[in-house]
């Protein structure tokens, strides 16, 4: 039987009830301070989230019964990802709409089934609730409510949804907010709905009805929150580990290993950038440190020098410092909160046959990779295979076993999957999956000194660490060794094994996309590094302070000393990005507030009153036609500041979605047509065929039809809006 260690502060650490009061209070001044005006709208994300983590705690202390916290900080992420997936699974079936009565609705349903679970749980004399753990709760909250802080302070400094593909991101927002059913319709393609992967956005949006808070500060608040829960997660899962392998004999390691472990994941970077901001530039070679820009770190390999290979290799606190809220950025929530737990079932006890379908933790994974397949397709295919490692060796190590290990395992592996393809199968069966065209060996390869300074730290560690556990317990059989091995270690070297398969896949396959010809294995290599990524992160949390307590072992000692060093030193990759991006962030008086639209003005003087107009004025989502344009540019402006739908927006993404590039440049020559022609007729038939309602006529309409024909498209409606920029309501 398990025994289960209780973690304390050590005395010299406990927080009387005085202090955490204090300390409440000057978090709270603090964000006054720092917030100004946007402090409620933050506090109210806070306590939305921490009141929606409490509702679920009886069911997060049942699947992290393990963790001597019981999952407190899981059980935020819990709750969002459970009561959003019911509530999208209700909008898409036709059973509900879309709006914040329903998302309350079933946020409430979910939690009364929590607190009816408690009730069960109580009459059996199984307490799922914290105990004795107040200490190590605050701490924690105080750890995400800074982290969350100073992410969404520091996104005050440049809140403008524009440039990168933040269009998109706004967009997809906007247009599931005026959406009562899912998925919306696409602002950017108006005769189909969204065709991608649009369950971040939705989960922001989900937020955002179940505070009431508006849409234009939730979009930040979204990736800061994800980027708090980035430190706090992997805290949680890092600082039980070590508290596990090392037991009572150190108290304070763990949360040092946990905090080492948050800043891994959320804030370090790369050697890249200690080799190009800081060596090259002091050496007689290299250029000046002005010369660094940090987005080079993740775009180095193609990119320097340049060929037909470039590629993308971000990380995540690439995303949180760029400000896109993308959906490999939100789905971080989740992948961490599977691999906290994948830790937590490692630990668990045996089990007998009839129980191999009920181990809650893989139910749960199987659900969450499920939802993984609309909120960032990749990870459902990387976490399946990662959760499968898990669950491979944990059951060898409870069991001692090749044939129960194996046989468990195998049966385990299919419930994980056919639960992942069903909660997956409303989104999969609207999907059109033409996007990704097979996969195909790759042709080119990272250059090889490319490959080791992006990743030759985390390999080294990694490499190190395994010689080390294998020299620790000695020869002997697999089964032995790994019944020898603690569950720490063994959940360690499987979450370190599947980031270096992760890190060499791109060298070895792709998946073909519209971007063959010069960036073949970007979106493959991009999207399976940052996974690799996390689990670095949280695989060195717990390594180098074991190798730095090695006892007599100098030689593992020196190993630990010099990975935390570069650790530490790649962690500057975040105070360079955001000096660099969001400027002087220790001056209060540049914080701009969270707005994401308050650019309009100074961006777009003269179509800024006609897009706030529409936003003011128009219901639901007609059809509102603007001039579309290249990817990444300033066109389509009005659909993704709006959300509404226009006929064609970004031509490369709706390539990328519908491919059908014949479609695409017909609707581009038709979009020319109505703002160009001479003939009524023809205008017309095409604003029946398309459904339009509104025509936009502003700045880059009229420098992109330098021949526009603004008398007939006066002629064909009611002027609704006039003035620089000018809307026309279409007849009838």
């Amino acid at each position: 039987m398990e025994i289960r260690r209780e973690w304390k502060l050590p005395k010299i650490m406990k927080i009387r009830w005085e202090i955490k009061i204090l300390i409440g209070i000057l978090l709270v001044l603090m964000t006054i301070f720092l917030l100004r005006g946007d402090s409620k709208t933050y506090l109210a994300w806070y306590l939305a989230v921490w009141v929606l983590g409490c509702g679920f705690m009886p069911l997060t202390g049942t699947l992290f019964s393990g963790y001597q916290d019981r999952g407190w900080m899981f059980s935020k992420v819990l709750a969002i990802g459970i009561s959003g997936y019911l509530t999208w699974l209700l909008v898409t079936l036709g059973i509900l709409k879309f709006t914040a009565a329903s998302c309350l609705g079933v946020t409430f349903v979910c939690v009364a089934g929590n607190g009816l679970l408690a009730f069960c749980l109580d009459k059996k004399k199984r307490y799922v609730l914290p105990d004795n753990q107040g200490d190590l709760i605050f701490v924690e909250e105080v750890i995400l409510f800074m982290t969350f802080l100073l992410w969404t302070y520091v996104a005050g400094f440049r809140p403008q949804a524009h440039g990168v593909e933040k269009f998109m991101d706004y967009g997809f927002m906007e247009a599931m907010m005026r959406s009562t059913t899912l998925p919306a319709r696409d602002m950017w393609y108006s005769q189909e709905p969204m065709n991608y992967y649009y369950g971040g956005q939705y989960y922001a949006v989900y937020l955002t009805k179940l505070t009431g808070t508006p849409l234009e500060a939730a979009y930040h608040l979204m990736r800061t929150l994800t980027a708090g829960m980035a430190f706090a997660l992997p805290f949680s899962i890092v600082r039980q580990a070590a508290a596990d392998y090392y037991g009572k004999t150190r108290r304070i390691l763990p949360a040092l290993s946990g905090l080492l472990a948050g800043a891994a994941v959320s804030l370090a970077g790369n050697m890249h950038y200690v080799i190009y901001a800081w060596i090259l530039p002091r050496t007689p070679l290299g250029k000046g440190e002005e010369d660094y820009w940090f987005p080079s770190s993740t775009r180095y390999i193609g990119h320097n020098p340049d060929t037909m290979d470039r590629t993308i290799h971000e990380f995540p606190s690439y995303s949180f410092i760029l400000g896109d809220l993308h959906a490999h950025v939100v789905n971080v929530l989740f992948v961490l909160v599977v691999i906290g737990l994948l830790y937590g079932w490692m630990k668990r006890k045996k089990y007998d046959m009839r129980r191999v379908l009920w181990q809650w933790p893989l139910v749960m994974c199987g659900i969450f990779t499920g939802i993984f397949q609309w909120t960032n397709a990749w990870d459902f295919a990387i976490y399946y295979v990662t959760a499968c490692g898990v669950c491979f060796f944990g059951n060898l190590r409870r069991f001692g076993n090749w044939k129960q290990g194996i046989g468990f395992s195998a049966v385990q592996w299919v419930q994980m999957l056919l639960l992942g393809f069903l909660t997956a199968l409303p989104f999969t069966l609207r999907f059109d999956s033409s996007m990704a065209q097979g996969v195909r060996f790759v042709k080119n390869h990272s250059a090889f000194y490319q490959f080791c300074i992006l990743w030759a730290l985390p390999i080294a560690v990694v490499l190190f660490y395994l010689v080390k556990l294998f020299l620790e317990r000695g020869k002997c059989r697999p089964l032995l060794w790994l019944k020898r091995t603690k569950a720490s270690d063994v959940f360690t070297a499987v979450l370190c094994l599947c980031g270096l398969g992760l890190i060499i896949l791109p060298e070895i396959v792709y998946l073909r996309d519209i971007y063959e010809e010069t960036s073949a294995r970007s979106n493959t290599m991009f999207k399976l590094t940052y996974q690799a990524f996390i689990m670095f992160g949280i695989g060195m949390g717990f390594i180098l302070p074991r190798f730095l307590t090695a006892g007599k072992q100098k030689w593992i000692r020196a190993v630990g000393a010099l990975g935390m060093v570069c650790l530490l030193c790649t962690m500057g990759f975040t105070v360079t990005g955001v000096s660099q991006w969001n400027g002087k962030v220790w001056h209060r008086e540049g914080y701009q507030g969270l707005d994401c639209t308050a650019y309009l003005e100074s961006q777009y003087p003269q179509d800024a009153p006609a897009i706030r107009w529409l936003k003011a004025n128009i219901q639901g989502n007609p059809v509102v036609l603007e001039a579309n344009g290249d990817s990444y540019s300033d066109y389509c402006r009005v659909s993704a500041m709006t959300g509404l739908p226009t006929i064609l927006g970004w031509y490369t993404h709706e390539w990328l979605w519908r491919e059908d590039t014949s479609d695409l440049n017909e609707k581009s020559l038709e979009i020319e047509t109505i703002y160009t022609s001479v003939d009524e007729a023809q205008v017309r038939e095409l604003l029946e065929e398309y459904q339009v309602e509104y025509i936009f006529v502003g700045q880059m309409e009229r420098d992109k039809y330098p021949e526009l024909n603004e008398n007939l498209l006066r002629s064909l409606g009611t002027a609704v809006f006039d003035d620089e920029a000018l809307i026309i309501q279409v007849d009838g």
